[in-house]
């Protein structure tokens, strides 16, 4: 979770600025956490205090209304009776890192990121999407090999995952649909050498730059099991107490060991 809420608040300036290269300043002041961080903590809110979907991303989402919410997201935030708008969106991918770390076996992977999706985005894609990225968590988390991934995401999925970072570039822009995404991010973890790598892969596609990069980010994390501290000190004082503690609440859960 710390890794998806890294890349959300590294990615944050860039995501109305792309860039598309690796050579950047990391530790811009201007650096924010968004709705990114703020759905994926309500997420594993959820989970590990058994607070209904629908209940949990209501309450976090109006405790930060402003963070950037897109217009259908923010309709069913404050909606009485909130339904799911057929969304393909990639929001539903980038909340649900938190599942790859609390379930163990595939198919109660698969089965969660479902009941996390659906609730907004019931698209195929946009459920496909959180599958995708749930499963890589726990695939990265329990020791698969970069290939191991990359064959099973394309498998279940029907990803193209084979290009290069540099031939994705080549005609990328940007794009918020988890089919025009989630692949490309998951690329930028698959190319990686290191956390900070992942990041700077993701953001440099040029794209939806805070999305990409939580969504690499958690995978990242997962992987390597080394968030910088740098990188670590950075982001923890640009979070706020409460998602401190569901932090530090799934690390526990967890036994997640940060070296």
């Amino acid at each position: 979770m710390l890794g998806a809420i890294a890349g959300d608040v590294l990615g944050s300036i860039h995501e109305f600025h792309p860039i598309r290269t690796k050579d950047f300043y990391l530790f811009n002041s201007q650096c924010v956490f968004t709705d990114d961080t703020v759905m994926t903590t309500a997420v594993a809110d959820s989970l590990m205090n058994r607070i209904p979907y629908v209940e949990s991303l209501q309450m976090w989402g109006n405790t930060y209304p402003t963070a950037g919410y897109g217009g259908w997201f923010s309709k069913w935030l404050n909606s009485d009776f909130p339904t799911p708008y057929n969304s393909f969106g990639n929001g539903s991918a980038m909340r649900c890192s938190s599942v790859g770390w609390l379930f163990d076996d595939e198919d109660s992977v698969l089965e969660e990121a479902k009941m996390s999706a659906e609730i907004t985005h019931n698209h195929p894609e946009g459920i496909k999407g959180a599958q995708a990225v749930a499963l890589g968590v726990m695939l990265c988390r329990q020791g698969s090999t970069k290939l191991e991934i990359q064959e099973k995401l394309e498998d279940l999925f029907d990803y193209d995952l084979s290009q290069t970072l540099e031939q994705v570039k080549l005609n990328y822009s940007f794009d918020v649909t988890c089919q025009g995404s989630v692949p490309q991010a998951i690329t930028a973890f698959l190319e990686s050498e290191d956390f900070e790598d992942a990041i700077r892969n993701a953001i440099s596609l040029g794209g939806d730059a805070d999305t990409q990069a939580c969504i690499a980010g958690a995978l990242a994390e997962a992987f390597y099991m080394k968030v910088p501290e740098q990188i670590k000190e950075f982001v923890l004082t640009r979070i706020t107490p409460d998602i401190l503690y569901i932090l530090h609440q799934l690390h526990l859960r967890t036994k997640i060991v940060l070296n």
